[in-house]
Order: C-alpha cells, then structure tokens, then sequence
C-alpha cells in the first residue's frame, strides 16, 4: 500500500476545471460554427464516360457482338410468395446458328452456345445496365409488368342480394 501511496504523491494533482479543459482539447466533437467555416464546399465528381472492359476481360470476342436482355423475373408460380423477384438479372439472347441437338443417349437438348445457361443478378436496373454498357454488350431493357392484386373481400360471400338464390337445393 505505501507504494501505491508514493506513486500518488509523486504525481502532480491539477484542480478539477483545467483537468476537464484538457480533456476537452482532445475531443472530436468542434462547434458548429467553427466547422462551417472551415471545411470547403464539397464539389461532385464530374460524369465520366463508360470504358468498355471487354478488350481487358478476355471474353471471347463473339460476345461483343450479342444482345442481353436485362429484365426483372417474376416469381415463380408454384410460390405464393416473391422472394428473388426483386432483384435484375441479364440473360443473353438465343444465338440464332446454335447448334442444337439432340443427345443421342441420354435424349438431353444440346447446344454450342455456352452462353444460354450464364445469368447474372445485380440488385438494381442502374447496375445491370452500367455492367452491359462497360462489356460493351448491346442490350435492351424489358420493363416489369405492374402488378396489380384485385380487392378481395370475404365477407362478399355473405353479403345479401335480393333476388338472389343463395342456398342451392338439390332435392
């Protein structure tokens, strides 16, 4: 305890305000007045242009040459609800020469276009279409059908009509 004791003594003590004061000085927060003042005007980077990257990627070059279609999928039927539908995905159109078959053992459908099986998923329109315009590909935009859900209402079912026969007699 002694020791601890002379390691309290040696150290200088300072009043309560200039301890408080120093501590202040390394603090992050500055008045909002000072901050006005001293930070400049923040400039927005000016547009640049796309620069295709399909010479730098090593794609094949007859992939420069083909259409993409860039869409939004619509869920699937056998589901009710509308999970992956949100997202944008690209998807290359059907090369026109192919070269479908038909597997001779397995009876399979075949192709030569290594492309047809390839989709990509972005999260938004904006970034599919900057990928397409950086890969120098041709693409075209499908819009997504508005999806309207009719009004249902099941107390309808109940709802009186006159002249309306709502038991159905079967003897």
């Amino acid at each position: 305890m002694s020791a601890l004791r002379a390691c309290k003594q040696a150290l200088p003590r300072q009043p309560l305000g200039k301890a408080f004061n120093a501590a202040r000085a390394f603090s992050t927060e500055t008045p909002p007045a000072k901050a006005q003042e001293q930070q400049p005007e923040i400039a927005p980077a000016p547009p640049r242009d796309v620069v295709t990257a399909d010479i730098l990627s090593g794609a094949p070059g007859e992939l420069r040459h083909r259409s993409v279609r860039i869409f939004q999928p619509t869920r699937s039927t056998t589901q009710s609800g509308t999970g992956k539908s949100h997202r944008w995905r690209i998807d290359w159109d059907i090369l026109p020469g192919g070269g479908r078959w038909e597997n001779p053992l397995m009876g399979w459908a075949s192709s030569a276009d290594y492309m047809q099986g390839t989709r990509l998923s972005f999260r938004s329109k904006e970034d599919a279409v900057h990928f397409a315009e950086k890969q120098g590909w041709d693409y075209f935009v499908q819009e997504p059908e508005v999806k309207r859900i009719p009004p249902k209402n099941y107390s309808e079912n109940f709802l009186y009509r006159p002249n309306k026969l709502r038991i159905v007699r079967t003897k």
